[in-house]
């Protein structure tokens, strides 16, 4: 596993470093048994202080994902995989073909994650339920549709 650091975003290396493996457990690309790389691997292919290798690890092992082995590394411990989010799954495949249209809508990726960002908070609020979903409304208004007053009349 690589990890890349974009020191420009604003958050910490470290946390990066975590993020990106949640991510890499999340999509199965780790499994348990997987070795991460050395905190001298990191420092030399991110340009980035072995001690926030280390940080990043060790926040992953207070969470129960990675285990150290001394003399051998830093290996995965448990997996965050779900058969739904796999790269051969048909959800990614949906996404993936929304993105395309997205793209070709003249939409940037900044624009995509703002998108992605106020759906997910809207879908995955504390107590919200999917549409469909036993109790759950049949529409729920558009945020910005309700701060301004605006109903939408297309559903």
């Amino acid at each position: 596993m690589e990890f890349r650091i974009d020191r420009r975003n604003g958050t910490a290396a470290y946390q990066q470093i975590v993020q990106q493996v949640g991510q890499a457990l999340r999509l199965g690309i780790l499994a348990p048994g997987d070795r991460l790389p050395t905190a001298r691997e990191v420092a030399e292919s991110c340009a980035v202080n072995p001690n926030t290798t280390l940080k990043a690890y060790r926040e992953l092992e207070r969470e129960g994902l990675v285990e150290p082995r001394p003399g051998l590394g830093t290996f995965v411990r448990r997996s965050l995989a779900r058969p739904q989010a796999a790269a051969d799954s048909p959800l990614r495949a949906e996404l993936e073909a929304w993105t395309d249209r997205a793209h070709e809508a003249g939409l940037e990726r900044e624009d995509v994650a703002a998108l992605v960002a106020s759906v997910l908070e809207e879908r995955y609020a504390a107590g919200a339920r999917p549409r469909g979903a036993p109790g759950a409304p049949a529409h729920r208004e558009h945020r910005a549709h309700r701060e301004h007053g605006v109903r939408r009349t297309d559903e």
